[in-house]
């Protein structure tokens, strides 16, 4: 088996095209890893049939041994542990079933250049749903597909030019056949508020204005607060395409619910993040002195400071302070 250096350890079955390199099969012993971009100088185009699935049989081809180090001696190599995955940005297909039972899997990072992706390709991937992609302006059919796929809430970071362009939260819904006894027929119903933005796209094209024509009618059913709540904050967080009216409908929701949001912020760790909200909401009164217990609770300096700052220029004769954590 030959070696080669990588940033990743993998144990590969791989065969040589003319247009790159194809994995047979691909396994890891770590929970997050990156498949590599070039082997020999050539990139890593296509993922054959299950070629990730765990348990997946062998297959000839030539076989490589991606190592970033010194390997533990009971290091267990199995993809059913691994959470978090990056794809080649040269990757153009993924075969069927290739993902198929990495059920561990919650994590995936990729590039839009995969224009073809297998049947059942992420079957059983019931923890997949958080997705970070490069996008060159062919996003759209990628992220269509797995909003098809995936019913459950998704967190979706889309990257232009290396630089985080938009963050989009698809809420999750849920399609039940329920048996009608006396009419001797199945019903067919959808559960939850997401069905519309999992399928807000019209020639596998992401519409973000169909997107944000989607909160009203979310609100007026049964929805998650939270859910809503983390969908508001990163429209305005990265507002692609956002435009003045619904920028404003979401900042009247995040300052409804404001401590919700603040507490959310506390728990990603991003004081910056919170200057930036409490700037959107413009919080009363009685709201800073509840968010100030919270960041004292998590000792939380970076964060205390921000909203004793916020609360000292706007509310100079509020009450006293206290600096303490």
């Amino acid at each position: 088996m030959e070696t080669v250096s990588g940033i990743s350890s993998w144990k590969l079955t791989i065969r040589r095209e003319a247009a790159g390199i194809t994995v047979l099969r691909a396994v890891t012993c770590e929970s997050a890893a990156a498949l590599p971009e070039t082997l020999w100088g050539l990139p890593v185009t296509a993922l054959g049939d299950h070629a990730l699935a765990p348990g997946a049989g062998p297959v000839p081809g030539q076989e490589v041994l991606v190592s970033c180090g010194p390997l533990p001696p009971d290091a267990q190599w199995d993809n059913r542990n691994l959470r978090d995955m990056t794809l080649p940005a040269s990757l153009e297909q993924v075969g069927d079933y290739a993902l198929f039972n990495c059920t561990e899997l919650k994590t995936l990072r990729l590039g839009d250049s995969v224009n073809r992706w297998g049947g059942g390709a992420i079957m059983n991937c019931r923890r997949l749903d958080t997705f970070q992609m490069d996008c060159t302006g062919r996003e759209g059919g990628l992220l269509a597909y797995f909003a098809g796929e995936l019913p459950g809430e998704l967190d979706v970071t889309l990257r232009r030019g290396g630089e985080i362009w938009t963050r989009l939260i698809f809420p999750e819904y849920a399609e039940v056949y329920e048996e009608n006894c006396p009419a001797h027929h199945f019903d067919y119903n959808i559960y939850g508020a997401g069905y519309g933005y999992h399928h807000c796209f019209y020639g596998k094209r992401l519409d973000l204005k169909s997107y944000d024509a989607l909160w009203e009618p979310m609100l007026a059913m049964e929805h998650d607060g939270d859910c809503a709540m983390r969908l508001a904050w990163w429209r305005l967080r990265y507002p692609a395409e956002l435009t003045g009216r619904t920028a404003a409908d979401y900042r009247d929701y995040l300052r409804s619910h404001a401590l919700e949001a603040v507490r959310f912020l506390l728990s990603l760790g991003d004081a910056s993040d919170l200057r930036l909200l409490l700037r959107e909401i413009m919080p009363d009164r009685e709201m800073l002195p509840a968010a100030c217990a919270l960041a004292r609770e998590q000792r939380n300096a970076a964060a205390l400071a921000v909203l004793l700052e916020e609360q000292h220029r706007r509310f100079p004769a509020g009450a006293a302070r206290d600096f303490t954590l």
